[in-house]
């Protein structure tokens, strides 16, 4: 190619220093033999020809068609470490008359702020780099879209994910649709999303863009690609564009470390959002656990493990497998208590709570509030003076206490508070056969009588987490809320709906004396457990200022010692690192940036919810939970599916929000996404006209708080996070545990 040429064919624009990378690639894969769109390449030296006009004219009148596309094609971009995807303008459907205007308003485009920024920041001289612009006939498509080579979440290579909607791409390649989504994977083809349109592809016509991005990945020698195609309507299929993915994760495996169903939303796993750090997985975790174990033995007589491990750094929990030898061992350790408890606790609470209650909970709260909170208050208090000029060896002592005791605290919330979910499906059910009239669903049904109960009110504590991993900052740590909570007027309006919607259930059975009698206990043990399961909630976290002085103060040490560079290293060392150290090995401790980068990358990844299979015997407990609070009801096919967590529906923008450094910006009436929620979150939801996250079961913070705020709210959704974008329009259904984008 002639270099001094201003105008040129896309066959002629082989150099990306001339024609920029957009062209530049199009023209290798013409010349490839792939099927890409005639065009031509204007580049900057023809804005000084007088004659621009009549030569861009020229130089398109052969390429065919009436409408054309007019996209930038900058030297810089689509490169591996740099895409600059949608920075520059494209123009689409510009007449033959309008392409002179076009391509100067591309150019003009290319030294904007955002354009000019980017560069900077990925190393352009001068904070600029050098474009041209790409002419070519339209396309117009039945289908258009992207695809991806490797999954751009999980990095798996095996993996090509396609996005596509009916006719033009931009509304996708813009953010305004989220599409139909495909994943291929040798001969797989399943669609794992789908669109607002209805159908778009067939499997075979989703087969053949999967292999169209193989070939174009292939011609790249293996390199993951990431491209924009189009379906015309005689049904040819159009390259349009091709980049190298930029930021692919590194594959990994989410294999199940066992037999049976793991979750990441159970337990343990609704309090930690993300990937822990690794003086978490193996200090303050295991001790939890232990103290876990503890409270079972002392309240039952008999310990049944609850198995858990980390993948990828993501904490999972999997129920105990029944066997023979388990139930065994049950009856023999524990005698009747055991099993009078185990059978009240977990089969009896969700089908007659009320006995439940009477035969062996109501006495486990009593222990919880009488025994353990106080124990638990006391020590904190103890150790909260005691950690301020302890020995590096106490602090180590401490923190084990602590952690322990917080164990056996959260027992009491799994087993006490815990009932609370599932004594709300025997309500649920009783007012669905009984009250469906007095209370519909699409009104709240059943969890309108536990709102605004006195005591379960939310309050914004200085102990509140963000997350159980103690590297993150308590309450107090951060910037104070973005206003205080609102107390009396709404708390008042749901109290008020609660006692009107208690007497209007009570006037329908007042000649049905059994029904009646059966409502009452009902709603008195519900109303009860619910209270105590949001006093226990905000009370596990009650250790966590001492715990992090404690590692804080144990991170100075190793730093003093020369161990570790920064104080804050201390939570990327291992408790087997720490005790070496606390022993006089002054060793430093290695990989310190290495376990920062892993834990980057890990806290990135979209885990699944769960892992493996459920036994047989048992199955997936949670989905049926699930199954029951939805009922009937009929979910969008273009929806994003979760847990039904709090009735109601609203509407509003989506702001997705990561952490509590990005709190002060959340406005009235945007839908709260995040990963999970915890205590710490708990002011956003003054202002939230409804509550989206990837974690949580019904029984979540976010589920609980949003009851009491009377605002819809679905968790579980596995990704919400990833696949809803800040400012989208969207729906919010807590009945059916829906969340459908407005298009």
């Amino acid at each position: 190619m002639n270099s001094a040429l201003a105008i040129m064919t896309l066959a002629e624009a082989t150099d990306r220093k001339v024609a920029g990378g957009k062209a530049a690639v199009l023209a290798e894969l013409s010349a490839a033999g792939f099927a890409v769109p005639p065009g031509a390449v204007v580049t900057s030296a023809a804005l000084e020809d007088s004659d621009m006009d009549i030569r861009v004219r020229a130089a398109t009148a052969c390429l065919g068609g009436d409408r054309f596309a007019v996209r930038s094609s900058g030297t810089a971009e689509d490169l591996p470490h740099a895409s600059y995807a949608g920075l520059y303008e494209t123009f689409l459907n510009v007449p033959a008359a309008g392409l002179a205007d076009a391509v100067r308003r591309a150019f003009a485009a290319a030294t904007s702020e955002r354009v000019t920024a980017y560069h900077g920041r990925h190393g352009q001289p001068g904070g600029s780099a050098a474009m041209a612009v790409l002419i070519q006939p339209m396309v117009d498509p039945v289908a258009a879209g992207v695809a991806f080579t490797a999954h751009p979440v999980t990095g798996d290579r095996t993996q090509t994910v396609l996005t596509a909607v009916a006719g033009l791409g931009e509304p996708l390649v813009s953010g305004e649709t989220v599409g139909e989504e495909w994943t291929v994977s040798g001969g797989d083809v399943v669609m794992t999303r789908r669109g607002a349109e209805g159908t778009v592809l067939s499997h075979g016509l989703a087969q053949a863009v999967a292999k169209l991005a193989l070939r174009v990945a292939a011609h790249y020698g293996g390199v993951p690609q990431d491209i924009e195609w189009a379906i015309d309507h005689a049904g040819k299929l159009w390259l349009l564009q091709a980049r190298p993915m930029t930021a692919v994760p590194e594959p990994v495996s989410w294999a199940p470390p066992g037999p049976g169903l793991w979750m990441r939303n159970f337990r343990l796993g609704e309090w930690l959002p993300e990937a822990v750090t690794p003086l978490f997985g193996t200090w303050l975790l295991p001790a939890l656990e232990d103290g876990f174990l503890e409270g079972m033995r002392a309240t039952v007589g008999v310990t049944v493990p609850f198995r858990w491990a980390l993948v990828n750094g993501w904490y999972y929990n999997a129920t105990p497998i029944p066997s023979a030898r388990l139930l065994a061992r049950v009856l023999w350790q524990g005698r009747a208590h055991a099993v009078k408890v185990l059978f009240n606790a977990l089969y009896r609470v969700g089908r007659n709570p009320a006995a439940a209650d009477h035969a062996a909970l109501a006495e486990l709260e009593q222990q919880w509030r009488q025994v353990n909170d106080v124990r638990y208050r006391q020590l904190v208090a103890d150790a909260a003076v005691e950690a301020e000029t302890a020995s590096p060896q106490r602090l180590a002592q401490l923190v084990d206490k602590l952690g322990r005791e917080a164990g056996i605290a959260l027992w009491y919330l799994a087993i006490v508070g815990g009932s609370a979910w599932k004594m709300e499906a025997a309500l649920t059910r009783f007012i669905r056969n009984h009250l469906a009239r007095v209370l519909p669903e699409s009104q709240g049904g059943a969890q309108v009588l536990l709102r605004g109960l006195p005591g379960a009110q939310p309050i914004f504590s200085p102990h509140a987490v963000h997350s159980l991993d103690w590297y993150h900052p308590v309450a107090a740590d951060l910037p104070a809320p973005v206003t205080s909570l609102p107390v009396s007027g709404r708390q008042a309006e749901l109290a008020g709906q609660r006692a009107a919607a208690e007497q209007r259930c009570r006037t329908a059975l007042a000649r049905k004396s059994r029904l009646r009698v059966e409502f009452d206990r009902l709603v008195e043990v519900n109303q009860r457990y619910a209270v105590t399961r949001e006093q226990q909630a905000q009370q596990l976290t009650l250790a966590w200022p001492v715990l992090r002085t404690c590692a804080n103060r144990l991170g100075q040490y190793l730093t003093d010692l020369g161990a570790t560079t920064r104080r804050d290293d201390v939570f990327f060392c291992t408790r087997e690192e720490v005790t070496a150290v606390l022993a006089r090995d002054r060793q430093p401790v290695a990989e310190i940036v290495e376990r920062q980068a892993l834990w980057q990358r890990q806290r990135r990844l979209a885990a699944p919810l769960t892992l493996g299979r459920p036994p047989r015997l048992i199955g997936d407990v949670i989905e049926r939970a699930v199954q029951q609070a939805r009922g009937n009801a009929e979910t969008a096919a273009d929806a994003i599916i979760g847990h039904p967590a709090s009735a109601g529906r609203a509407s509003g923008p989506v702001r997705v929000v990561h952490g509590p450094n990005e709190f002060a910006t959340f406005a009235d009436g945007e839908v709260l996404v995040a990963k999970a929620t915890a205590p710490a979150w708990t002011p956003l939801f003054a202002h939230a006209a409804a509550v989206v996250t990837d974690g949580g079961t019904l029984a979540a913070h976010a589920s609980l708080v949003a009851r009491e705020y009377g605002i819809p709210a679905v968790v579980g959704t596995g990704d919400a996070t990833q696949r809803l974008k800040d400012g989208q329009l969207v729906i919010v259904d807590g009945t059916t545990g829906t969340v459908t984008i407005v298009h």
